[in-house]
């Protein structure tokens, strides 16, 4: 049982960028040496060996999305053992926080750290916990290190992100602002004649689940996460009944599907009525392992991953983690 917890700090986090200089003074009285705030992603993998080298069994990583995916990239790279990989809080402060909702510590700045501390001097830190398996992907035959996430996408997914990323978006909006600003110009585009098929005409992608057979095919939305739930009710997946959840949930839309507004608007509720379900333009199911082929990027948790030159990459589900609960 860890009775003791380090901080890994992203000053640079949206919400942070305007951090009470209280909080920061109170993290270092309680933490020391156990507070970081590394200014790259080499200082975070120095900082990570650090911590396996003084066996730190809890991390509390202060940041969004992007944060949480660099610290578990460089988690799974370190020397900790992967089967007794540390337990992780997470305060969310990140443009964008989709993993905070499904298994964030509920609580942030001071509040946050008090409660740990309180927790740890009393022998109950690890009193509440969700269990999740990240997405890790990995590009066969290269000399590249793996990268962790939990939400991942391509086609008209990427798209979408690109124009999230154009600078008359980015610079100028707030998160929650930005994601209504860029799904409302992918529906205009979509529902625009003149732009709208290139949209519908999807992206070539080559997918094999659980290692078999690869159906190349256009796709016009492919999705995946490792998360158990999303913000606002929003869940684009199902599972037949009776099959076990295997670590990565993913929805499946071939090109030109049938009724897609109507799809839509289900799924952005949360729903999969029993029409959706027994159209084939639309797939969902859980697996431990996929290859996705295909000269389109694959956006991570907001990251834009490039295929590289073999236009080929694998997600399969990571180890099992335990993230604190407040």
């Amino acid at each position: 049982m860890p009775d003791r917890f380090a901080l890994i700090h992203n000053s640079r986090s949206r919400r942070n960028l305007k951090a009470d200089g209280r909080y920061l003074d109170c993290a270092r009285r309680i933490l020391g040496p156990l507070f970081f705030s590394p200014d790259s992603q080499d200082a975070l993998h120095d900082v990570i060996e650090d911590l396996a080298r003084q066996e730190v069994g809890c991390l509390v990583i202060d940041g969004g999305d992007g944060t949480v995916g660099n610290v578990l990239s460089a988690l799974y790279a370190s020397s900790y053992p992967k089967d007794r990989l540390p337990m992780i809080a997470v305060l969310p402060s990140g443009n964008t926080n989709l993993i905070a909702a499904d298994v964030g510590f509920g609580l942030r700045g001071e509040e946050a750290l008090q409660r740990l501390q309180d927790r740890a001097q009393s022998g109950r830190l690890v009193s509440d916990v969700k269990q999740r398996q990240p997405l890790v992907v990995s590009w066969p035959g290269q000399d590249r290190a793996a990268v962790l996430g939990f939400f991942g996408g391509l086609g008209a997914f990427t798209r979408g992100i690109e124009i999230a990323h154009s600078p008359a978006i980015l610079k100028n909006y707030a998160h929650d602002t930005a994601v209504f600003i860029t799904l409302a110009e992918t529906l205009r585009q979509i529902i625009t004649p003149r732009l709208r098929q290139s949209w519908l005409d999807g992206t070539p992608v080559g997918l094999s689940l659980n290692g078999g057979d690869a159906e190349a095919h256009n796709r016009f939305l492919f999705l995946c996460t490792g998360l158990q739930c999303l913000p606002h009710g929003l869940w684009p997946f199902w599972r037949a009944k009776g099959l076990a959840d295997e670590g990565i949930s993913y929805l499946d839309v071939a090109a030109n599907p049938q009724k897609l507004l109507r799809a839509l608007w289900s799924l952005l509720r949360g729903r999969s009525p029993a029409w959706l379900r027994a159209d084939p333009s639309y797939v969902s199911g859980s697996v431990q392992r996929l290859v996705l082929n295909t000269e389109q990027s694959f956006v991570l948790d907001g990251e834009v991953l490039e295929t590289g030159p073999a236009h080929s990459l694998e997600i399969s589900a990571g180890p099992i983690l335990s993230f604190l609960q407040a």
